[in-house]
Order: structure tokens, then sequence, then C-alpha cells
């Protein structure tokens, strides 16, 4: 399995994301998603990006929640993100604000 393919199946693991939601999130589409997963094509740098910062934020997540409570956080709208859903942040490309929060609830600064 290549390191990309290894990072997909994390996101998907660890965050119960189906190939579309996953697709949306990385800005691309499921044809590609399995591509990259077969090792018959190498995503470009600002997908490669995503895919590592998706997978940073899955392992940081999977110490918090199983993956059903992950994917269901990651559609909820949340109180600090300004009311705005996770994924919703990641998919317009601003996942920093969402490893921000990751980061204040590993630290148990919110409720």
């Amino acid at each position: 399995m290549s390191a990309v393919a290894s990072r997909l199946e994390t996101i998907s693991h660890k965050m119960g994301t189906r190939e579309q939601e996953l697709a949306d999130m990385l800005g691309t589409t499921p044809q590609s998603l399995w591509r990259w997963r077969k090792d018959e094509a190498t995503p470009k740098t600002n997908h490669l990006r995503r895919i590592l910062d998706l997978a940073f934020a899955a392992d940081e997540l999977s110490e918090l929640y199983p993956p059903d409570e992950a994917h269901v956080w990651l559609f909820e709208r949340h109180r600090l993100l300004g009311g705005r859903r996770p994924v919703e942040l990641i998919t317009a490309g601003e996942i920093d604000a969402v490893l921000a929060l990751i980061a204040q609830l590993k630290d148990g600064a919110v409720a």
C-alpha cells in the first residue's frame, strides 16, 4: 500500500467517511481517490497537502471519538467555529480552525 493510500485509509477508517464525502473534503472525485489508492495516479501538491492535513486531523480526532462519533462530529455545528460545521471548513481549505478546535477538545478546554 502506498503512503497516500495508507493516509486515505486512515481518514476513512478513523472518521467513518464515505468515498463521496472524502472526495468532497479533498476537492476531488471518487474516481481520483480510487486511482490514488491503487497507485495509478499521484495527487497534485494541493491535494497531497489536504490528504496529509486530514489524516493528521483523523489521528487527532480518533483519540477523542470512535469513527461513528467522529463522523457525526464532522457534520454538526460547533459554537467555537462560529456555528459552522468542520466539514464545511475542511472543504473550503480552512482546516487550521478545525485542528485548533480538536486541540482544544484534547486539552479539555471545551466541553
